[in-house]
């Protein structure tokens, strides 16, 4: 039947209509309204859950006493006996704003929802959803919405006042009206910057330990990927290994709202501690060095991809899988799906880019003078990737394929030195460049306070200190 009946021990009974079900008969429906009648007798609360809106239950729901109604929403009453999921067009109306302003309500946006169809929801007419988005440049900023995000409105006698929405962090929208009708602004705002140390010890991941130390999954991931030349997260990791992370906290209205980078670490692996800093050099770009200066990364990554196997190694006496003959393979197959994301291994030029004989759709990188890798069997280039242009490490330059002499999708690699063919798998691989002499000075300045953080003691009962703020730091 199309009906749902849910009971939980505090005497709650939920019905939920099923829009795809079969239509009960008669005495059916006969059946669960004397049900539901009994059971509110009984002083027992009925509810009925969002999807209600065909009027299925509509004649049942006028039956029973107005008190024992009430309807429910996933953000407004998630009760543990609810379904796990609900249908995806039932619209996410969210709690009342937390504010001493009890005429305005919010508002979250739900899945496949616009402005136009919230408005109809609360009843606001096209008219005044056309005045609102062209109230100025900021209302255009209300044609993008995305799950999750909250509107706030002021309504009153069924006339809409007032608007406020954060499309960011730093961003708020107000729209107000006028005697000549609506307007809107735009108004930024400043985060405060603190900085926060945690610690923690390793038991069994990284992962695991990071989320005891009160990190976030993405502080984590910072951690991972800055130490991630140095140590392999899956075969070095050792238990009794720890770390220490100063990180950036960033505060509105004395409320947090987001962590930002990692501005120093240490990492101690199998007794052995490694540093990083985090440094803006003079050309703009920031990275992270060793108390030394050097660089945390290296001037290339290993592989190109993210690949299931390699299907074939570098071999100067490999036999061709196609033309049967003896002949060098020169790089590594990696074997992937067709469409798979190929990656610059390093920043670099592109020196070549078309159809390369057997090699099929060929790419070609310039690194410096002494370097040069090749990606070749590419199904097609990514956009924007032409001759001359300059690729950053780790960008997207083209997608698995098989097109050359290939018997399945899988990406050729090359990397050469000084015009010679190396094994891409255990050539030794170049760091990338460090602090340049010329900046050392400054960057020992400001290194020193952040290693002397790292070092600061913790709480006796705790793995994270508050260090503070930066004076006169803000970000927008």
């Amino acid at each position: 039947m199309p009906y749902k009946v849910y009971i939980k021990k505090d005497s709650k009974v939920c019905v939920r209509w099923v829009p795809d079900g079969p239509r009960p008969a008669r005495w059916g429906r006969f059946a669960l309204a004397g049900f539901l009648l009994a059971a509110t007798a009984a002083g027992a609360k009925i509810i009925t859950l969002p999807g209600d809106t065909a009027g299925q239950l509509a004649p049942l729901a006028e039956s029973l006493p107005p008190p024992s109604l009430e309807i429910l929403s996933p953000d407004t009453a998630p009760d543990p006996f609810l379904p796990e999921t609900l249908p995806e067009e039932t619209p996410a109306l969210a709690a009342p704003a937390e504010t001493n302003e009890p005429d305005w309500t919010t508002v979250r946006v739900g899945k496949g929802e616009n402005l136009s169809i919230i408005f109809d929801r609360l009843g606001l007419a096209p008219t005044v959803l056309d005045a609102v988005i062209n109230s100025g440049e900021a209302a255009k900023r209300l044609a993008r919405l995305y799950p999750g995000q909250n509107l706030e409105f002021h309504i009153e006698d069924g006339r809409l006042l007032g608007m406020r929405f954060r499309p960011t962090v730093t961003e708020r929208i107000e729209i107000s009206t006028t005697d000549s009708g609506f307007v809107s602004e735009l108004v930024e705002e400043q985060l405060d910057v603190r900085q926060a140390l945690a610690a923690g010890e390793i038991k069994s991941s990284l992962f695991l330990a990071g989320q005891e130390a009160g990190l976030s999954d993405a502080l984590i991931m910072q951690l991972a990927t800055i130490y991630g030349w140095e140590i392999d997260f899956v075969l070095d990791i050792r238990e009794g290994d720890s770390f220490r992370v100063v990180y950036e906290e960033r505060y509105l209205d004395g409320n947090k709202v987001e962590d930002g980078p990692i501005l120093a670490a240490q990492f101690t692996n199998q007794g052995r501690a490694y540093h990083a800093i985090r440094y803006t050099l003079s050309d703009g770009t920031t990275g992270y060095f060793s108390e030394t200066g050097a660089s945390m990364r290296k001037a290339f990554l290993r592989s190109p991809l993210d690949f299931t196997r390699i299907s074939s190694n570098f071999d100067l006496r490999r036999r061709h899988p196609i033309l049967n003959t003896i002949r060098a393979h020169r790089g590594v197959d990696y074997a992937a799906p067709t469409g798979t994301p190929v990656k610059a291994t390093g920043d670099g030029i592109i020196d070549f880019i078309g159809t390369k004989g057997g090699y099929g759709r060929t790419v070609v990188l310039r690194h410096g003078s002494s370097y040069k890798t090749l990606y070749a069997h590419l199904s097609r280039f990514a956009n924007g990737v032409k001759q001359g242009s300059r690729v950053r490490q780790g960008m997207v330059i083209g997608y698995v394929g098989r097109t050359g002499l290939a018997t399945g999708p899988h990406l050729h690699y090359e990397f050469q030195v000084n015009g010679q063919h190396r094994n891409p798998l255990t050539v030794p691989l170049p760091r990338a460049e460090g602090i340049p002499e010329a900046e050392m000075a400054r960057f020992r300045e400001e290194s020193a306070p952040l290693l002397a953080a790292l070092g600061a003691d913790l709480p006796a009962d705790g793995t994270r200190l508050a260090l503070g703020g930066n004076p006169g730091k803000r970000v927008r």
